[in-house]
Order: C-alpha cells, then sequence, then structure tokens
C-alpha cells in the first residue's frame, strides 16, 4: 500500500468516526430529553409522510412537506434556542486542555467520609442540603454567583452550612476535590417529567445541573431525611448512608482503584 492510499483510508475512518460521535451525541440526548423525543418522532412523522406520498403520488401533500422540510432548520434554531445555548455552554465548560489534581485514596476516602457523615447528622436533624461534588465539567459559572468559601470539607462546616438559621442554607455547596469552593449556589432546575411531583426544589435542582454538567449531587430531604443521589441525568432515590458511600467512591475514585475500607464505616442511621 502506497503512502497515499493509506492517508485516504485515514480521512475516511475519521469522517466515519466523527459520525458515529454525532450519532451518539444525539442518542444520549434523547434519552434524557422529553422535548428532543417529541423532536425525533415529528421527523420520523414527517419522513414517513414524505415516502407516503411520493408512492402515492400526492402532489398536494409533497408539496406541503417539501416547504416544512424547506423551513425545519430555522424553526429548530428558533423552537430549540435554549437547549443549543446549553449545550454550547456544557462545551464551552469542558476542560480540554487542563488538567485537575486527582486525590490520593486516601484523600478522597477522607472527603467522602466528611460528606457522609455530614449527610447523617442533616439527616437527623431534619435540616435539607444540597451538596454538588465537580468532576470534569467546570461549575465556574454557578461558583462566581455564590459565596465563595475555599476551605476543607468538613462534617461540622457542611453541617453549619445547611443550619436552618444560616442565610446560605437554602443554596447549594459545590465541592471541588477535597474543598469547599462556594455556598448558597443555585442551579437551573429540571423540567424532566420522570422525577416525582412530591419531590421539591432541592431535588430539581440537583437533576438539572446533572442534566447539564457530569457533577454528582447529593441531597438531604429536609421533609423526610431521606437521602438521594443525581448523577449522570439520573435521579437515585432514598438510599442508605453506606450505598451513598459507596457510590460516590465507585464515581469519584481513579480508573481501576478501588476504596476497599471506605465500604465500611462506623456510621449508623
Amino acid at each position: 500500500m502506497t503512502v497515499e492510499s493509506i492517508s485516504e483510508i485515514a480521512r475516511k475512518l475519521i469522517d466515519v468516526l466523527f459520525v458515529w460521535a454525532l450519532f451518539y451525541i444525539i442518542l444520549k440526548s434523547l434519552r434524557k430529553n422529553m422535548k428532543m423525543i417529541m423532536l425525533f418522532k415529528g421527523i420520523l412523522v414527517i419522513i414517513f409522510t414524505k415516502l407516503i406520498s411520493t408512492w402515492l403520488d400526492l402532489v398536494t401533500i409533497g408539496y406541503f412537506i417539501d416547504y416544512v422540510i424547506e423551513w425545519a432548520p430555522l424553526a429548530l434554531i428558533v423552537i430549540f434556542q435554549p437547549e443549543i445555548r446549553d449545550a454550547l455552554e456544557q462545551l464551552g465548560r469542558a476542560q480540554f486542555f487542563t488538567r485537575k489534581r486527582n486525590l490520593s485514596l486516601s484523600e478522597l476516602e477522607n472527603t467522602i467520609n466528611e460528606i457522609v457523615n455530614s449527610a447523617n447528622y442533616i439527616k437527623k436533624m431534619r435540616m435539607g442540603a444540597l451538596i454538588v461534588i465537580e468532576r470534569d465539567s467546570s461549575l465556574a459559572s454557578y461558583v462566581s454567583k455564590a459565596q465563595k468559601v475555599y476551605a476543607d470539607v468538613s462534617s461540622s462546616l457542611l453541617s453549619s452550612i445547611f443550619f436552618k438559621n444560616n442565610p446560605l442554607h437554602d443554596g447549594g455547596v459545590i465541592i471541588e476535590g477535597d474543598k469547599i469552593i462556594c455556598a448558597g449556589a443555585v442551579f437551573p432546575t429540571s423540567d424532566s417529567m420522570a422525577i416525582s411531583k412530591r419531590l421539591g426544589t432541592r431535588h430539581r435542582a440537583a437533576l438539572g445541573i446533572c442534566e447539564k454538567t457530569d457533577a454528582i449531587a447529593l441531597i438531604v430531604s429536609e421533609e423526610t431525611g431521606r437521602i438521594s443521589l443525581a448523577m449522570n441525568g439520573e435521579l437515585i432515590y432514598n438510599l442508605s448512608l453506606d450505598e451513598v458511600r459507596i457510590r460516590l467512591i465507585e464515581s469519584l475514585a481513579p480508573s481501576g482503584k478501588i476504596l476497599r475500607s471506605a465500604k465500611g464505616g462506623d456510621i449508623n442511621e
């Protein structure tokens, strides 16, 4: 094989990979976004109607479908402007050329234990909490509008932030690594139809930030004391403290590492 033929094959492979990546992003969006599902169904209906009109030689309906197809891209941009803006913002938040410091296993274990201990105390006191843990997607836009803290993660500090008389208790806390970056953060609420109407603003805000970023959100219900996690656009409701600890370890630990000791713990519910 010549260099030219190898180069041509490489270009074709790159072209195919880009197409598959585009389809993957679209399908991933469809799974989480009810509007995108409705849009996809609408496109299928238009394509099916176009095929039927061509097969049966239906001139009027065929002309109408052609008109719809011609103006559909502009209409989609107008209708789905918020979704397009959110996608571009998420792309801008992605950190391609910077690398965050990875916590050691002991540091990560200690941070998770402090978070879980705080959730246990908040649960018993029925105070309510929203703790968001940053991963790869930057949360800088939410940090900039919140009260800066920049302190080590500790159970006592987290518990005091969510004390009912604290003016910051209604907002969320953002944790980056082993630091509490800010408190009183406000997040977008999810409009997902899958979330129960019985759940309040904290749960919807937790799911909202996890739909837009890869962050993990821990929620303690003020009304019931139940602990939930939001991650990957899904809400996992009513978890035990050990379940919370294990899920956080699995999601935050470096690839291929296992924190066996963190699966134990001495916290009683």
